[in-house]
């Protein structure tokens, strides 16, 4: 199959920030207010130029179906934001201003943005959506949904003419694409621009995984600066163990099939992006919380044991939670040894942090 690796980079980004006025802030929520107010009044469909701080937006007459009371766009961002609302700024960055920047370029471009209206942040920013690209000049598919081999429950495939466009793995937090964005372009988002990027206009498809929060977040990736340096991880991870396209052959054992030669140039192509080693983040406190959950329903398991006891010993009708407490911590201070307690919860202490019990 002779293909040809074309681009990369990220197509979408969504991102929370969570920004506060500061003594000279300029941002007018009023003033703003109404604006919007004689724009939906006008019945117009056109948004309205306006000039905040350092940027140009068009301010739309309307809120958001997310709940914000203000939408603002230009050709680099689409913000929604509220006074109120927390985040208090949710922002999609535009794929056309993602192609000819660099993510953290137009991150530091809205922090300047912010800046230059008197806003500062109280925390961090948290993304909430990646997606991340693979383009590939691949003048002939020889492969259908079938030589797929992943974790994904759900997949289909589009066609038009009898020709196949578009491969779709999953769905919500993760999804994984494979489509022609060549007749995508042409059809639907006329993104033409991508032509001079590409050196090309026939024949251009893209491998594109779409990862949400829940996934971003198993390797650790919350922050921009966590994105630059932990991305590889999550994608070597997706391209090597939870999805690959593979030959077929007569084993029976599909995982044994060998990589389809696309696939064998996109991990190696992965293999050279930067990232910590990291295959998922443990989050400690998440694990704590599960852990206390699971404990606290067995012991309710067991109180329900004890008042049934208690019962049965007093010919009475099921006694209450409160009463169990009380018997179960006559039992516990009979058993309770002081110098033995301290001891033995450090050792607890030091298995869980190791992992064991």
């Amino acid at each position: 199959m002779t293909l040809r690796f074309l681009l990369s980079g990220h197509d979408t980004i969504e991102c929370a920030y969570y920004l506060a006025p500061t003594e000279s802030c300029l941002l007018d929520y009023e003033q703003l207010a109404v604006q919007k107010e004689s724009i939906r009044l006008s019945k117009s469909r056109t948004p309205s130029h306006i000039q905040l701080g350092c940027e140009e937006f068009m301010l739309a007459g309307h809120g958001t179906g997310s709940g914000y009371p203000f939408l603002i766009e230009n050709e680099a961002f689409s913000i929604q934001f509220g006074e109120f609302n927390v985040p208090s700024f949710f922002v999609t960055f535009r794929s056309i201003a993602l192609w000819h920047s660099s993510a953290q370029g137009l991150h530091e471009r809205f922090l300047a943005w912010a800046q230059s209206l008197g806003l500062q942040a109280y925390m961090p920013e948290t993304l909430s959506r990646v997606d991340f690209t693979f383009d590939y000049h691949l003048p002939v598919i020889d492969f259908d949904e079938d030589n797929f081999v992943s974790s994904f429950a759900k997949d289909n495939q589009h066609r038009k003419n009898g020709k196949i466009q578009t491969f779709r793995l999953g769905e919500g937090d993760l999804a994984l694409r494979i489509y022609n964005k060549s007749d995508e372009i042409e059809e639907s988002s006329f993104k033409t621009w991508f032509y001079e990027l590409w050196g090309m206009e026939q024949d251009v498809w893209r491998i594109e995984w779409q990862a949400r929060k829940k996934w971003l977040r198993l390797v650790g990736i919350r922050t921009f600066e966590d994105l630059k340096e932990r991305q590889g991880d999550l994608l070597r991870f997706l391209m090597n163990s939870h999805t690959t396209l593979r030959i077929k052959t007569d084993d029976s054992n599909r995982s044994r099939w060998p990589l389809h030669t696309l696939w064998q140039d996109l991990q190696e192509r992965i293999a050279q992006m930067e990232g910590l080693g990291v295959v998922r983040e443990l989050d400690r406190q998440a694990l704590l919380d599960e852990r206390m959950m699971r404990i606290a329903i067995s012991m309710y398991g067991y109180m329900k044991r004890i008042a049934a006891i208690y019962s049965l010993k007093g010919e009475t009708s099921p006694i209450s939670l409160k009463e169990t407490r009380a018997h179960l911590a006559v039992q516990l201070e009979r058993l309770h040894d002081p110098l033995t307690w301290e001891t033995g919860v450090q050792r607890r202490i030091t298995e869980m942090r190791l992992g064991e019990g």
